[in-house]
């Protein structure tokens, strides 16, 4: 294993490949032992790890919870709505509190961009972002990257195709430049008033149309539609989206014939994917995603905990 050069785990961009190449192997020892009903309960055994989610997140906060469980940390889950942040409380005031509390492990979901950076710097804790704003969802990007490792037996030189509400996702970010980084070709599909402004100058190539976008990929990635982050009207009509740019399997038919399908969660079903395509046992790795996202997680629990005890 590499030892990972940071405290914390903010962003992908930035990252090099051989420690992403790392944690994903770290990660893929995990899921191995998880599917063999194997845990290390010791690992993080008198650690404390706070998951602080200022958005709603059932599926990421549980996995961060299951992931620091099976390697036998000490768990709190903070609800905001209950908090005194809903009080008044300042993010900085937040910070105070939790390092009285000597938090080894901190997840945070916060609505604003850099919010985790922020705390990552007040706080004594190492510091996950599961989520700021539309900036990054790091260990989302770990996740899909591992599932389609595992499937295609590679990243380098795939053609990627990321479809969808690109504008507002910071999955699509973290992804972006996980792929990119890792040397694989990514297409982003989208109506224009859904695509970054500065999309091409990341290197990825820019489709708005679905047939030229999935023409020839070996993944297609769907990207549910934000509408809470939305201002004005971006897309006509829910109907009009899946028409256009819903996955179904007559869209999926430009992809190669073994292409995986993939979606970060939550779906609606009916706007971006076809439940025929979502539920496909030969090609939605869909299920497999939120397998992997317990197994990276613990690979990022596991060595921000190492690099803590080096410091010590």
């Amino acid at each position: 294993m590499l030892p990972y050069p940071h405290r914390h785990l903010l962003a992908i961009e930035g990252l090099e490949p051989p420690y992403i190449a790392s944690l994903l192997d770290l990660a893929e020892s995990y899921a191995l032992l998880n599917r063999q009903g194997k845990t290390q309960r010791d690992l993080l055994k008198g650690r404390t790890l706070i998951n602080l989610f200022f958005e709603d997140s059932t599926r990421t906060r549980t996995s961060f919870e299951l992931a620091g469980k099976r390697l036998g940390a000490d768990i709190v889950n903070m609800s905001v709505s209950t908090s005194s942040v809903n009080k008044g409380e300042t993010l900085l005031d937040t910070a105070s509190t939790l390092n009285a509390m000597q938090t080894d492990l901190l997840v945070v979901r916060h609505g604003q961009s850099g919010a985790p950076a922020l705390l990552a710097q007040k706080v004594d804790a190492a510091v996950i972002n599961a989520g700021d704003g539309t900036h990054e969802h790091p260990t989302q990007a770990l996740l899909d990257a591992l599932t389609i490792k595992r499937r295609k037996g590679r990243l380098e030189g795939l053609i990627v195709a990321i479809c969808g509400d690109v504008l507002h996702s910071r999955v699509a970010r973290s992804n972006i430049h996980l792929l990119l980084t890792m040397n694989a070709r990514v297409r982003i599909v989208g109506p224009p008033t859904l695509i970054p402004a500065e999309a091409a100058r990341l290197g990825v190539e820019v489709h708005h149309e679905m047939r030229s976008g999935l023409e020839g990929a070996d993944v297609v990635m769907m990207l549910r539609l934000q509408k809470e982050r939305m201002t004005g009207g971006l897309v006509p009509s829910a109907r009009e989206f899946f028409r256009f740019y819903g996955l179904d399997a007559a869209k999926l038919a430009w992809a190669k014939p073994d292409a995986i399908v993939m979606h970060p969660g939550p779906m609606n079903r009916g706007v971006e994917i076809d439940s025929a395509v979502a539920d496909d046992p030969l090609r939605s790795v869909i299920g497999e995603q939120v397998e992997m996202g317990v197994a990276v997680r613990m690979a990022v629990l596991d060595v921000l905990a190492r690099n803590q005890r080096r410091n010590i």
